[in-house]
């Protein structure tokens, strides 16, 4: 079964604040690291906005970027809003 819009909307925009967050941690702009795992810093923006899909071969280069594997990108990134899991639970 695929993951519902609501999901979907909800993965990406984790994603991106996670993107956001090891950005800010490690102190490098939107334009350098944008620069430094080789895309267009508006689509980097987007990504961490949320408001970009992110292919796979892209989230490589990011967690390249950052020194850290694609699980550790992900830590944090929960595949179903909170809202949806209440309900499941109840």
């Amino acid at each position: 079964m695929g993951a519902s819009k609501e999901q979907q909307d909800h993965i990406r925009r984790n994603i991106g604040r996670r993107i956001g967050v090891l950005r800010d941690a490690q102190a490098i702009s939107q334009s350098k690291f944008a620069m430094m795992v080789g895309m267009d810093r508006s689509y980097l923006n987007e990504i961490e906005h949320g408001t970009r899909n992110v292919s796979l071969s892209y989230l490589v280069r990011i967690a390249r970027g950052f020194g850290i594997t694609l699980s550790e990108l992900f830590e944090g990134v929960d595949d179903v809003p909170s809202q949806a899991r209440e309900l499941r639970q109840a």
